[in-house]
C-alpha cells in the first residue's frame, strides 16, 4: 500500500480547453494531477487517465477524429487493456469513440445550436471508475457545453449497449425522469455517457470538472472524481 495520493494524468491536445480545469478538479478532490502531452508515448506512471474537453485540432474532419490517432492514444489503449481507468469528458468522449475505445459516435445537436447549461444526470450503474461512489437511480447536476453532443449508434450497437448495461448516465430531470426537455441535444435514449464492456473506460458529454467547487456552481462532479480517485488509489496500491 502507499500513502501517496493517486496520480491522474490529463492529456493536452492542440485545442484542449479544459485540461487545466480537469487538473484542478483532481487536485481539489485530493489527487495529484499530472499533465500529459498528446505527442508523447509516456503516461508517466499514472494511475488513471483523463481526456479533457475542448476542440482538439479545431474539430476538423469530425470532433475527435484527428486526436483519436494521436501518438499517446497507443499508450492509452494499452493502459485500458490492462484495466486502467480512463475518463473522456466532452471532446474526450468524442476522441474515445473515434479511437474505438467506446461504442457509438457524437454528432451535431438536434437543435443545431450550441448548448451551455446545467443538466441532471441519472446514474445507471455503479460498475465504473467514476460511479463507484454512487448508486443506480441517483441524480447529479453537472453542466454541459457542446455543439456536437448528440449520441448516436447503430441498431446493433444499441442492442449491445442496452443489453450489456453499458449506459452510465442518462439525461433526466431533478427527479430522475428521462425524456423531453431534460435531453439537451437529442441523444439516443437520453444517453449522456457510456462505458466499455470491461467497465474501466467511460465517456460522458457533461463536464464534472466544472462541478466540484460550490462557490461557482453545482457540485455533482464531486462524487465522480471521488470515485475516480478511489479507483486510482486502489490500482496504485495493487501495483505498489
Amino acid at each position: 500500500m502507499t500513502d501517496a495520493p493517486p496520480r491522474v494524468g490529463v492529456i493536452t491536445f492542440p485545442g484542449s480547453l479544459d485540461d487545466r480545469d480537469a487538473l484542478r478538479a483532481v487536485e481539489t478532490m485530493g489527487g495529484e494531477g499530472v499533465g500529459l502531452w498528446h505527442a508523447d508515448h509516456d503516461l508517466r506512471g499514472v494511475d488513471a487517465v483523463v481526456l479533457p474537453g475542448g476542440f482538439s485540432y479545431g474539430d476538423y474532419l469530425r470532433c475527435g477524429a484527428i486526436a483519436g490517432h494521436a501518438p499517446i492514444l497507443d499508450d492509452v489503449k494499452a493502459f485500458a487493456r490492462g484495466g486502467g481507468p480512463v475518463l473522456g469528458i466532452c471532446n474526450g468522449f468524442q476522441i474515445l469513440c473515434e479511437a474505438g475505445l467506446l461504442p457509438g459516435a457524437l454528432i451535431r445537436n438536434a437543435s443545431l445550436r450550441f448548448v451551455c447549461r446545467d443538466v441532471f444526470l441519472r446514474v445507471e450503474t455503479s460498475q465504473t471508475p467514476v460511479t463507484s461512489e454512487l448508486v443506480p437511480g441517483e441524480v447529479v447536476e453537472i453542466p454541459v457545453k457542446h455543439g456536437e453532443g448528440q449520441y448516436v449508434a447503430t441498431p446493433e450497437q444499441v442492442r449491445m449497449i442496452e443489453g450489456e448495461g453499458l449506459v452510465v448516465f442518462r439525461y433526466a430531470n431533478s427527479r430522475g425522469e428521462v425524456g423531453g426537455a431534460a435531453n439537451p441535444n437529442g441523444s439516443l435514449a437520453d444517453i449522456a455517457g457510456v462505458r466499455n464492456g470491461a467497465g474501466n473506460v467511460v465517456g460522458l458529454m457533461p463536464h464534472p470538472e466544472h462541478a466540484v467547487d460550490p462557490d461557482v456552481g453545482p457540485t455533482g462532479g464531486q462524487p465522480l472524481f471521488a470515485s475516480l480517485l478511489a479507483t486510482a488509489l486502489e490500482r496504485a496500491g495493487a501495483t505498489a
